[in-house]
Protein backbone atom coordinates (compact mmCIF):
# COMPACT_ATOMS: atom_id res chain seq x y z
CA UNK A 1 0.00 0.00 0.00
CA UNK A 2 1.37 3.53 -0.89
CA UNK A 3 0.62 5.57 2.21
CA UNK A 4 1.44 8.60 0.71
CA UNK A 5 -1.39 8.51 -1.62
CA UNK A 6 -4.66 8.23 0.04
CA UNK A 7 -4.37 8.73 4.53
CA UNK A 8 -7.67 7.75 5.84
CA UNK A 9 -9.31 7.43 2.21
CA UNK A 10 -8.77 11.36 1.12
CA UNK A 11 -6.61 11.17 -1.87
CA UNK A 12 -3.77 13.28 -2.25
CA UNK A 13 -2.98 15.75 -5.03
CA UNK A 14 -0.75 14.46 -7.67
CA UNK A 15 0.98 17.70 -7.39
CA UNK A 16 1.53 17.01 -3.72
CA UNK A 17 2.24 13.14 -4.36
CA UNK A 18 5.08 14.17 -6.96
CA UNK A 19 6.48 16.11 -4.22
CA UNK A 20 6.78 13.85 -1.46
CA UNK A 21 8.32 11.18 -4.37
CA UNK A 22 11.09 14.57 -4.95
CA UNK A 23 11.41 14.73 -0.98
CA UNK A 24 12.11 10.86 -0.55
CA UNK A 25 14.46 11.04 -3.95
CA UNK A 26 16.37 13.78 -2.23
CA UNK A 27 17.28 11.69 1.38
CA UNK A 28 18.51 8.65 -1.15
CA UNK A 29 21.08 10.89 -2.95
CA UNK A 30 22.00 12.44 0.16
CA UNK A 31 21.62 9.36 2.70
CA UNK A 32 21.78 6.08 -0.10
CA UNK A 33 19.14 3.59 0.66
CA UNK A 34 19.12 0.75 3.35
CA UNK A 35 16.71 -1.25 1.28
CA UNK A 36 19.17 -4.20 0.71
CA UNK A 37 21.98 -3.76 3.37
CA UNK A 38 21.11 -5.69 6.50
CA UNK A 39 20.96 -4.50 10.27
CA UNK A 40 21.04 -6.82 13.31
CA UNK A 41 20.08 -5.76 16.91
CA UNK A 42 20.93 -6.30 19.88
CA UNK A 43 20.38 -4.71 23.49
CA UNK A 44 22.17 -3.54 26.69
CA UNK A 45 20.57 -2.34 29.75
CA UNK A 46 19.61 1.39 29.04
CA UNK A 47 21.80 3.86 30.57
CA UNK A 48 20.46 5.43 34.08
CA UNK A 49 17.18 4.12 33.95
CA UNK A 50 18.19 0.72 33.58
CA UNK A 51 17.91 0.32 37.09
CA UNK A 52 15.29 2.55 37.65
CA UNK A 53 12.72 1.54 34.82
CA UNK A 54 13.74 -2.21 33.81
CA UNK A 55 14.89 -0.40 30.10
CA UNK A 56 17.06 -2.26 27.92
CA UNK A 57 18.22 -0.09 25.25
CA UNK A 58 19.03 -1.57 21.36
CA UNK A 59 21.40 -1.65 19.61
CA UNK A 60 22.79 -1.97 16.04
CA UNK A 61 24.72 -5.10 16.23
CA UNK A 62 26.99 -7.72 13.62
CA UNK A 63 25.30 -10.55 14.69
CA UNK A 64 21.23 -10.77 15.86
CA UNK A 65 21.20 -11.35 19.70
CA UNK A 66 17.48 -9.90 20.68
CA UNK A 67 15.10 -13.06 22.14
CA UNK A 68 12.29 -11.34 22.75
CA UNK A 69 9.12 -12.93 25.10
CA UNK A 70 5.04 -12.08 25.57
CA UNK A 71 6.28 -10.04 28.23
CA UNK A 72 8.29 -7.82 26.04
CA UNK A 73 7.23 -4.10 24.43
CA UNK A 74 9.12 -2.34 22.33
CA UNK A 75 9.39 1.86 22.89
CA UNK A 76 9.95 3.45 19.23
CA UNK A 77 11.30 6.42 19.65
CA UNK A 78 13.17 9.40 18.70
CA UNK A 79 15.87 12.42 20.09
CA UNK A 80 14.37 15.26 18.96
CA UNK A 81 14.48 18.10 22.00
CA UNK A 82 13.84 15.90 25.40
CA UNK A 83 9.89 15.57 25.42
CA UNK A 84 9.78 12.54 22.99
CA UNK A 85 12.52 10.82 25.27
CA UNK A 86 10.04 11.64 27.93
CA UNK A 87 6.77 10.08 27.14
CA UNK A 88 9.11 7.27 26.06
CA UNK A 89 10.09 7.47 29.44
CA UNK A 90 6.56 7.77 30.74
CA UNK A 91 5.60 4.57 28.86
CA UNK A 92 8.60 2.08 29.71
CA UNK A 93 7.84 3.34 33.24
CA UNK A 94 4.30 2.85 32.91
CA UNK A 95 5.26 -1.20 31.08
CA UNK A 96 7.33 -2.32 33.85
CA UNK A 97 4.70 -1.07 36.54
CA UNK A 98 2.39 -3.67 34.76
CA UNK A 99 4.97 -6.95 34.31
CA UNK A 100 6.37 -6.29 30.99
CA UNK A 101 10.10 -5.53 29.99
CA UNK A 102 10.29 -2.28 28.41
CA UNK A 103 12.93 -1.97 25.24
CA UNK A 104 14.12 1.22 23.75
CA UNK A 105 14.15 1.57 20.49
CA UNK A 106 15.52 4.96 19.19
CA UNK A 107 15.78 5.79 15.06
CA UNK A 108 17.91 8.62 16.43
CA UNK A 109 20.87 6.97 16.99
CA UNK A 110 21.23 3.99 14.45
CA UNK A 111 23.27 6.79 12.71
CA UNK A 112 25.14 3.84 10.61
CA UNK A 113 21.89 3.83 8.97
CA UNK A 114 19.41 6.16 6.30
CA UNK A 115 16.73 6.86 9.64
CA UNK A 116 19.11 8.17 11.74
CA UNK A 117 21.03 10.27 9.62
CA UNK A 118 17.47 11.48 8.07
CA UNK A 119 16.55 12.33 11.55
CA UNK A 120 19.79 14.38 12.86
CA UNK A 121 19.21 16.27 9.68
CA UNK A 122 15.87 17.35 10.94
CA UNK A 123 16.77 17.55 14.39
CA UNK A 124 19.47 20.20 13.66
CA UNK A 125 16.99 22.26 11.58
CA UNK A 126 14.22 22.03 14.21
CA UNK A 127 16.99 22.74 16.85
CA UNK A 128 17.94 26.10 14.75
CA UNK A 129 14.49 27.04 14.38
CA UNK A 130 13.83 27.16 17.90
CA UNK A 131 16.83 29.27 18.48
CA UNK A 132 15.86 31.50 15.64
CA UNK A 133 12.06 31.75 16.96
CA UNK A 134 13.23 33.45 20.34
CA UNK A 135 16.10 35.73 18.52
CA UNK A 136 13.76 37.23 15.75
CA UNK A 137 10.12 38.63 16.71
CA UNK A 138 9.84 38.40 12.93
CA UNK A 139 10.84 35.49 12.16
CA UNK A 140 8.90 33.72 14.83
CA UNK A 141 5.34 35.39 13.59
CA UNK A 142 6.13 34.78 10.03
CA UNK A 143 7.78 31.25 9.81
CA UNK A 144 7.75 29.51 12.83
CA UNK A 145 4.65 29.88 14.52
CA UNK A 146 3.06 29.30 10.80
CA UNK A 147 4.99 26.54 10.68
CA UNK A 148 4.70 24.59 13.64
CA UNK A 149 0.28 25.94 13.97
CA UNK A 150 -0.61 24.95 10.06
CA UNK A 151 2.29 24.05 8.00
CA UNK A 152 2.74 20.63 10.00
CA UNK A 153 -1.07 20.67 10.16
CA UNK A 154 -1.49 19.89 6.35
CA UNK A 155 -2.47 16.82 4.92
CA UNK A 156 -0.05 17.08 2.36
CA UNK A 157 2.84 17.12 4.91
CA UNK A 158 2.00 13.51 6.11
CA UNK A 159 1.93 12.50 2.67
CA UNK A 160 6.00 13.83 2.61
CA UNK A 161 6.89 12.02 5.61
CA UNK A 162 4.96 8.93 4.62
CA UNK A 163 7.55 8.33 1.73
CA UNK A 164 10.64 9.41 4.05
CA UNK A 165 9.74 6.54 6.09
CA UNK A 166 9.97 4.07 3.78
CA UNK A 167 13.34 4.69 3.59
CA UNK A 168 13.95 3.92 8.01
CA UNK A 169 12.66 0.23 7.69
CA UNK A 170 15.76 -1.47 7.47
CA UNK A 171 16.65 -1.48 10.96
CA UNK A 172 13.22 -3.29 12.13
CA UNK A 173 13.46 -6.56 10.27
CA UNK A 174 15.14 -8.68 13.29
CA UNK A 175 11.67 -7.69 15.33
CA UNK A 176 8.58 -9.96 15.72
CA UNK A 177 5.91 -8.69 13.36
CA UNK A 178 3.67 -9.09 15.99
CA UNK A 179 5.78 -7.84 19.16
CA UNK A 180 3.61 -5.01 20.87
CA UNK A 181 5.57 -1.52 19.49
CA UNK A 182 4.52 1.52 21.29
CA UNK A 183 6.05 4.79 19.02
CA UNK A 184 6.38 8.59 20.74
CA UNK A 185 7.07 9.94 17.59
CA UNK A 186 5.67 9.19 14.53
CA UNK A 187 8.67 8.44 12.05
CA UNK A 188 9.15 5.17 14.33
CA UNK A 189 5.35 4.13 13.93
CA UNK A 190 5.14 5.33 10.46
CA UNK A 191 8.32 3.29 9.96
CA UNK A 192 6.99 0.30 12.17
CA UNK A 193 3.75 0.07 9.74
CA UNK A 194 5.81 0.00 6.94
CA UNK A 195 7.74 -2.79 7.59
CA UNK A 196 5.30 -5.04 8.39
CA UNK A 197 4.32 -4.53 11.96
CA UNK A 198 1.03 -5.26 13.23
CA UNK A 199 0.35 -3.91 16.61
CA UNK A 200 1.73 -0.68 16.36
CA UNK A 201 0.49 2.10 19.11
CA UNK A 202 1.34 5.95 17.84
CA UNK A 203 1.33 7.98 20.89
CA UNK A 204 0.88 11.70 20.03
CA UNK A 205 2.21 14.47 21.68
CA UNK A 206 1.00 17.82 22.40
CA UNK A 207 -2.88 19.06 22.26
CA UNK A 208 -2.89 20.66 18.90
CA UNK A 209 -4.35 18.21 16.06
CA UNK A 210 -1.75 17.96 12.86
CA UNK A 211 -1.09 15.39 10.63
CA UNK A 212 2.18 15.48 10.89
CA UNK A 213 1.48 13.08 13.25
CA UNK A 214 -0.63 10.67 11.33
CA UNK A 215 0.56 6.94 11.14
CA UNK A 216 -1.95 5.22 9.08
CA UNK A 217 -2.11 1.53 10.22
CA UNK A 218 -1.60 2.28 13.47
CA UNK A 219 -3.73 3.13 16.89
CA UNK A 220 -3.64 6.56 17.37
CA UNK A 221 -3.34 8.02 21.23
CA UNK A 222 -4.39 11.31 22.28
CA UNK A 223 -4.14 12.74 26.13
CA UNK A 224 -6.96 15.08 25.62
CA UNK A 225 -11.20 14.60 24.99
CA UNK A 226 -10.27 18.13 22.62
CA UNK A 227 -7.17 16.72 20.63
CA UNK A 228 -9.68 13.28 20.22
CA UNK A 229 -12.33 15.10 18.40
CA UNK A 230 -9.79 17.28 16.15
CA UNK A 231 -7.90 14.01 15.12
CA UNK A 232 -10.65 11.77 14.25
CA UNK A 233 -12.32 15.11 12.14
CA UNK A 234 -9.09 15.76 10.94
CA UNK A 235 -9.88 18.94 12.15
CA UNK A 236 -7.82 22.20 9.18
CA UNK A 237 -5.75 19.14 7.88
CA UNK A 238 -7.43 20.48 4.31
CA UNK A 239 -8.92 23.80 4.09
CA UNK A 240 -10.46 23.95 0.56
CA UNK A 241 -12.42 20.20 1.07
CA UNK A 242 -14.52 18.35 3.36
CA UNK A 243 -12.20 15.20 4.83
CA UNK A 244 -13.32 11.82 5.71
CA UNK A 245 -12.80 11.46 9.21
CA UNK A 246 -10.51 8.80 10.81
CA UNK A 247 -12.19 5.55 11.21
CA UNK A 248 -13.24 4.94 15.15
CA UNK A 249 -11.04 1.82 15.97
CA UNK A 250 -7.69 4.48 14.62
CA UNK A 251 -7.58 7.14 17.63
CA UNK A 252 -7.85 6.68 21.46
CA UNK A 253 -8.06 8.85 23.84
CA UNK A 254 -6.15 7.62 26.56
CA UNK A 255 -5.08 10.74 29.15
CA UNK A 256 -1.89 12.20 29.52
CA UNK A 257 1.58 10.27 29.25
CA UNK A 258 2.85 9.67 32.93
CA UNK A 259 5.23 8.04 34.32
CA UNK A 260 4.19 5.06 37.24
CA UNK A 261 6.48 6.50 39.78
CA UNK A 262 4.48 10.10 39.41
CA UNK A 263 1.05 8.44 39.03
CA UNK A 264 1.58 6.45 42.24
CA UNK A 265 3.37 8.89 44.60
CA UNK A 266 0.33 12.28 43.41
CA UNK A 267 -1.51 11.74 47.07
CA UNK A 268 1.94 11.72 49.03
CA UNK A 269 3.91 14.53 46.58
CA UNK A 270 0.79 16.86 47.05
CA UNK A 271 0.38 16.20 50.27
CA UNK A 272 4.39 17.34 51.25
CA UNK A 273 3.37 20.24 49.22
CA UNK A 274 0.80 21.58 51.07
CA UNK A 275 2.47 21.32 54.28
CA UNK A 276 5.16 23.02 53.00
CA UNK A 277 2.52 25.82 51.81
CA UNK A 278 0.58 25.85 54.98
CA UNK A 279 3.96 25.70 57.12
CA UNK A 280 5.78 28.44 55.74
CA UNK A 281 8.65 27.27 54.21
CA UNK A 282 10.60 28.25 50.71
CA UNK A 283 9.10 27.20 47.82
CA UNK A 284 10.74 25.06 45.48
CA UNK A 285 10.91 25.90 42.00
CA UNK A 286 12.12 23.76 39.65
CA UNK A 287 13.25 24.98 35.96
CA UNK A 288 13.79 22.63 32.98
CA UNK A 289 16.02 23.93 30.43
CA UNK A 290 15.82 22.92 26.86
CA UNK A 291 18.52 21.74 24.80
CA UNK A 292 18.09 24.02 22.38
CA UNK A 293 18.71 27.19 24.30
CA UNK A 294 15.49 28.89 22.93
CA UNK A 295 14.48 30.74 26.05
CA UNK A 296 17.69 31.68 27.56
CA UNK A 297 16.85 35.57 27.92
CA UNK A 298 13.01 34.71 29.72
CA UNK A 299 15.10 31.73 31.56
CA UNK A 300 18.09 34.45 32.90
CA UNK A 301 14.64 36.73 33.75
CA UNK A 302 13.08 34.33 35.68
CA UNK A 303 16.21 33.65 37.82
CA UNK A 304 16.99 37.45 38.39
CA UNK A 305 13.23 37.67 39.78
CA UNK A 306 14.24 34.91 42.11
CA UNK A 307 17.35 35.55 43.59
CA UNK A 308 16.25 38.45 46.22
CA UNK A 309 13.75 35.30 47.60
CA UNK A 310 16.38 32.81 47.45
CA UNK A 311 19.25 35.18 49.45
CA UNK A 312 16.18 35.75 51.58
CA UNK A 313 15.92 31.91 52.19
CA UNK A 314 12.03 32.48 51.32
CA UNK A 315 12.48 29.74 47.97
CA UNK A 316 15.13 27.74 46.44
CA UNK A 317 15.70 26.84 42.60
CA UNK A 318 16.42 23.46 41.12
CA UNK A 319 17.64 24.55 37.24
CA UNK A 320 18.17 21.25 35.23
CA UNK A 321 19.92 22.06 32.49
CA UNK A 322 19.76 18.39 31.01
CA UNK A 323 23.18 17.33 28.90
CA UNK A 324 24.40 21.18 27.91
CA UNK A 325 26.88 22.55 30.49
CA UNK A 326 26.88 25.42 27.50
CA UNK A 327 23.62 26.43 28.83
CA UNK A 328 24.58 26.62 32.46
CA UNK A 329 28.01 28.21 31.42
CA UNK A 330 25.34 30.90 29.36
CA UNK A 331 23.08 31.53 32.56
CA UNK A 332 25.90 31.85 34.61
CA UNK A 333 27.88 34.72 32.84
CA UNK A 334 24.35 36.43 32.61
CA UNK A 335 24.07 36.34 36.43
CA UNK A 336 27.35 36.99 37.79
CA UNK A 337 26.19 36.28 41.77
CA UNK A 338 24.05 32.69 40.33
CA UNK A 339 27.34 31.07 41.55
CA UNK A 340 27.62 32.45 44.91
CA UNK A 341 24.46 30.79 45.69
CA UNK A 342 24.77 27.69 43.52
CA UNK A 343 25.97 23.89 44.05
CA UNK A 344 26.31 21.91 40.80
CA UNK A 345 25.36 18.77 40.65
CA UNK A 346 27.09 17.04 37.91
CA UNK A 347 27.65 13.59 35.77
CA UNK A 348 26.46 11.57 38.82
CA UNK A 349 22.91 10.30 38.58
CA UNK A 350 22.78 8.57 41.50
CA UNK A 351 23.99 11.60 43.54
CA UNK A 352 21.23 13.34 41.77
CA UNK A 353 18.64 10.54 42.87
CA UNK A 354 19.72 10.88 46.79
CA UNK A 355 19.70 14.64 46.64
CA UNK A 356 16.34 14.12 45.40
CA UNK A 357 14.96 11.96 47.78
CA UNK A 358 17.20 13.21 50.30
CA UNK A 359 15.06 17.21 49.88
CA UNK A 360 12.43 15.28 49.57
CA UNK A 361 11.33 15.06 53.32
CA UNK A 362 13.77 17.39 54.40
CA UNK A 363 14.67 21.21 54.26
CA UNK A 364 16.56 22.88 51.09
CA UNK A 365 17.60 26.29 50.10
CA UNK A 366 20.18 28.26 47.54
CA UNK A 367 20.41 27.08 44.19
CA UNK A 368 21.27 23.70 42.66
CA UNK A 369 22.00 23.09 39.26
CA UNK A 370 21.89 19.76 37.58
CA UNK A 371 23.55 18.40 33.71
CA UNK A 372 24.68 14.70 33.11
CA UNK A 373 26.04 14.14 29.99
CA UNK A 374 24.43 10.94 29.47
CA UNK A 375 20.83 11.52 28.07
CA UNK A 376 18.58 9.26 29.97
CA UNK A 377 20.27 10.99 33.02
CA UNK A 378 19.54 14.36 31.67
CA UNK A 379 15.91 14.23 30.80
CA UNK A 380 14.87 11.91 33.93
CA UNK A 381 16.78 13.88 36.32
CA UNK A 382 13.33 16.20 36.23
CA UNK A 383 11.23 13.42 37.12
CA UNK A 384 13.02 12.77 40.38
CA UNK A 385 12.96 16.76 40.95
CA UNK A 386 9.48 16.63 40.33
CA UNK A 387 8.25 15.12 43.37
CA UNK A 388 10.37 17.12 45.77
CA UNK A 389 8.79 20.22 43.92
CA UNK A 390 6.25 22.84 44.47
CA UNK A 391 6.12 24.26 41.17
CA UNK A 392 7.47 23.20 37.80
CA UNK A 393 8.86 26.24 35.32
CA UNK A 394 8.38 24.71 31.97
CA UNK A 395 7.27 26.02 28.29
CA UNK A 396 3.50 24.38 27.25
CA UNK A 397 5.33 21.12 25.90
CA UNK A 398 5.54 17.54 26.74
CA UNK A 399 5.61 18.85 30.88
CA UNK A 400 2.28 21.27 30.30
CA UNK A 401 0.58 17.19 31.11
CA UNK A 402 2.64 16.56 33.93
CA UNK A 403 1.06 15.91 37.54
CA UNK A 404 2.63 18.96 39.22
CA UNK A 405 1.94 22.78 39.55
CA UNK A 406 3.13 24.38 36.99
CA UNK A 407 4.42 28.21 35.92
CA UNK A 408 3.89 28.73 32.04
CA UNK A 409 6.02 30.20 29.83
CA UNK A 410 6.08 31.88 26.39
CA UNK A 411 5.69 28.82 23.90
CA UNK A 412 8.54 27.64 21.37
CA UNK A 413 5.97 27.17 18.06
CA UNK A 414 2.37 27.41 17.97
CA UNK A 415 1.32 23.81 18.41
CA UNK A 416 2.49 24.01 21.83
CA UNK A 417 -0.17 26.74 23.02
CA UNK A 418 -2.73 24.25 23.19
CA UNK A 419 -0.86 22.40 26.12
CA UNK A 420 -0.61 25.38 28.47
CA UNK A 421 -5.00 25.81 27.45
CA UNK A 422 -5.52 21.98 28.58
CA UNK A 423 -3.35 22.59 32.29
CA UNK A 424 -4.93 26.02 32.91
CA UNK A 425 -8.59 23.89 32.23
CA UNK A 426 -7.19 20.69 34.35
CA UNK A 427 -6.46 23.58 36.84
CA UNK A 428 -2.63 21.93 37.72
CA UNK A 429 -0.75 25.07 35.71
CA UNK A 430 -1.33 28.28 34.88
CA UNK A 431 -2.61 30.01 31.50
CA UNK A 432 0.98 30.64 29.39
CA UNK A 433 2.70 33.92 29.92
CA UNK A 434 2.89 36.09 26.98
CA UNK A 435 6.04 37.83 27.91
CA UNK A 436 8.20 38.75 31.22
CA UNK A 437 5.63 40.56 32.29
CA UNK A 438 2.92 38.43 32.77
CA UNK A 439 5.53 35.90 33.74
CA UNK A 440 7.04 38.01 36.31
CA UNK A 441 2.94 38.69 37.76
CA UNK A 442 2.45 34.90 37.68
CA UNK A 443 5.94 34.34 40.36
CA UNK A 444 5.38 36.80 42.67
CA UNK A 445 1.83 35.89 43.25
CA UNK A 446 2.96 32.26 43.94
CA UNK A 447 5.68 33.37 45.36
CA UNK A 448 3.58 35.13 47.95
CA UNK A 449 0.85 33.41 48.22
CA UNK A 450 0.94 29.80 48.89
CA UNK A 451 -2.84 29.10 48.49
CA UNK A 452 -2.45 29.23 44.16
CA UNK A 453 0.14 26.14 44.88
CA UNK A 454 -2.56 24.21 47.29
CA UNK A 455 -5.50 24.62 44.97
CA UNK A 456 -3.33 23.14 41.79
CA UNK A 457 -2.43 20.74 44.05
CA UNK A 458 -6.18 20.06 44.74
CA UNK A 459 -7.08 19.63 40.78
CA UNK A 460 -4.03 17.38 40.33
CA UNK A 461 -6.40 14.56 43.32
CA UNK A 462 -9.23 15.41 41.32
CA UNK A 463 -7.66 14.85 37.52
CA UNK A 464 -6.12 11.55 39.02
CA UNK A 465 -9.27 10.36 40.41
CA UNK A 466 -10.43 10.89 36.81
CA UNK A 467 -8.03 8.99 35.27
CA UNK A 468 -6.95 12.19 33.89
CA UNK A 469 -3.19 10.86 34.10
CA UNK A 470 -3.43 7.62 33.11
CA UNK A 471 -2.38 7.77 29.90
CA UNK A 472 0.88 5.62 29.70
CA UNK A 473 -0.88 2.68 31.43
CA UNK A 474 -3.72 2.78 28.58
CA UNK A 475 -1.18 2.81 25.72
CA UNK A 476 0.52 -0.07 26.93
CA UNK A 477 -2.71 -2.25 27.22
CA UNK A 478 -3.30 -1.20 23.35
CA UNK A 479 -0.26 -2.27 22.45
CA UNK A 480 -0.20 -5.38 24.30
CA UNK A 481 -4.18 -6.61 23.82
CA UNK A 482 -4.02 -5.70 19.71
CA UNK A 483 -1.42 -8.40 19.89
CA UNK A 484 -4.06 -10.64 21.82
Amino acid sequence: MDRSKFIFENEISQRAYRKAVRNKAKFMRKYGDDADREFHLACLPAPAIGDLLGVRNIQLAPEPSLTFDDKSVIIGNIRMGFGHYRISMAMASAARAMGYEPYWFDLHSFSDAACGKIIAEQNRMYSLGSRLSQMSALFNRIVWEPLNSEGFRKLTYNSSDQKAAELMTSVYRDLPRDIPFIATHVWPAQAAVHAGLTNVVNAIPDNWPMALHLSEGAVHTVQTPSAYLGYRALRGMDKKRRLKPMPREAVVYTGHYIDHELVSSIEADCKKRIERMQGGKPKRWLMSVGGAGAQRAVFVAIIRELLPYIEKGEAALFINVGDHRKVWNELRAAIPRLAELTVEHFDDFSATADFAEKVYSGDVGGVHVFCHSDIFAAVYSTNLLMRAADVLITKPSELAFYPVPKLMIKRVGGHEAWGAIRAAEVGDGTYECGDMLETSALLDLMQNNGDIIEQMCAHILTAKKAGVYDGAYRAVELAVHKKN
